[in-house]
């Protein structure tokens, strides 16, 4: 059929595929909420119908007031907003929880790939380059103040996005390195922390003595960020110290293993440990998972879900729903690639870095490769809000594609 060219069958397939086992697993959990997820795809589906409908030019000439819409949401968690699990991050209206920072981050994808595409945009500008991180840090920091810490996570998507048009490696880098610092400060005496941090900057020094332009400048330059990084050693269990109870339990899960805090944090990551070890190869088959039917893991059908697939389809289908995300991320990034148009490129970016860093959280989260903060698993883990926000993004950026497939441009 002509009307279908251009339309990313493969993308497409893995969506629904990915969709569906999310319904089914979640049907497995609470049979009540996975037809609700069934009713929020259906809402999903209907939504990307109406955006392959549209025109193109409705996602960038409409950026700054989805991005507008999306900030004024957050703002207003503040006297509106409802808390649910400890966080005040959910408009309720009846029955329906509403979670607006999915929203932002689309509203940030889009006004970010509308100023890049600009034709005065050049990164190497400062005025290109401060006006893009704060498009991204407005929402990061109103994130912050909620708090939402998983949340606030998923804006390093956006540096991914401006890495690629051109921002400097150096961003990951100092980034990489703080937050270095900050876990082993969390199991070494900051002593020897910053006894390290000397003994490497004094390696680093030596090895680029010649490429050092010698002035007050430079040794001001070495000696500040010596001392910062020593400050933030130093400074970083005080700061575990200030944090709550729950907070600090979940970071030092991490040293102390989950066995330690087991009536608290630790027991979530206890049992989905237990489920998705007690799976074997095969798994124990649909519906027939003891922990998952027994209902040991707190929050399993939304950020705990993986662990059910682990139980009841083994390693063999944990193995093949990594193996489909990995495929779905890897497409984004491929097509963003192929994009005749920048803001094209960039909105996939941003997306595919989006679904890149819930998904690698995520799974590290419930496998106890991370803390536990609430980072749900993009399409499987139940939430209208959630689902609704990922399928938008896919038919905004397939919607983008089909287009950019069929301009003779």
């Amino acid at each position: 059929m002509k009307w279908a060219q251009g339309i990313d069958k493969l993308g497409l397939t893995l969506y629904f595929l990915l969709c569906a086992f999310a319904i089914a697993n979640i049907y497995s959990v609470e049979p009540a909420s996975g037809i609700r997820q069934a009713i929020w795809f259906g809402v999903s589906v209907f939504v990307g119908i109406v955006i392959f409908m549209m025109r193109t030019k409705f996602f960038e000439n409409m950026a700054g007031i989805i991005y507008i819409v999306g900030l004024l949401l957050l703002i207003g968690l503040f006297p509106f907003g409802t808390e649910i699990l400890g966080q005040k991050n959910w408009y309720k209206f009846g029955p329906v929880s509403l979670q607006p920072v999915e929203f932002a981050k689309i509203g940030t994808a889009l006004m970010l790939a509308n100023y890049v595409s600009g034709p005065d945009f050049n990164l190497k500008n400062r005025k290109s380059l401060w006006t893009s991180l704060a498009i991204i840090s407005v929402p990061a920091v109103v994130v912050l103040l909620i708090p939402d810490v998983g949340s606030l996570l998923v804006f390093i998507a956006f540096f991914i996005a401006l890495y690629r048009e051109g921002l400097s490696g150096w961003f990951f880098g100092v980034g990489f390195i703080f937050a270095a610092v900050f876990l082993v400060s969390l199991a070494i005496d900051p002593l020897y922390v910053v006894a390290g941090i000397v003994l490497l900057a004094g390696i680093a020094v030596f090895l680029n003595k010649n490429r050092i332009h010698w002035n007050l400048v430079s040794i001001a330059a070495i000696v500040g960020s010596v001392g910062i990084l020593s400050g933030l050693a130093y400074t970083t269990p005080t700061v575990l110290e200030k944090l709550p109870k729950h907070q600090r339990e979940r970071i030092e899960v991490l040293y102390k293993g989950e066995k330690a805090f087991r009536d608290t944090s630790g027991y979530n990551l206890l049992y989905s440990k237990t489920a998705i070890g007690s799976g074997g190869f095969w798994g124990k088959g649909y519906r027939e998972g003891s922990v998952t039917q027994g209902k040991f893991v707190p929050e399993q059908s939304t950020d705990y879900i993986f662990c059910t697939v682990g139980e009841e389809w083994g390693f063999f289908g944990s193995t093949l729903l990594v193996i489909a995300y990995s495929v779905f991320i890897g497409r984004i990034y491929y097509l963003s690639e192929k994009q005749k148009s920048t803001f094209n490129r960039v909105f996939g970016y941003c997306f595919a870095s989006i679904l890149l860093i819930h998904f690698s959280i995520n799974l590290g989260m419930v496998m106890g490769l991370f803390p536990t903060v609430g980072i749900p698993l993009p399409f499987f883990s139940y939430g209208g809000s959630s689902l609704l926000a990922f399928s938008t993004m896919t038919f905004i950026f397939f919607k983008l594609n089909y287009t950019d497939r069929n301009s003779l441009v």
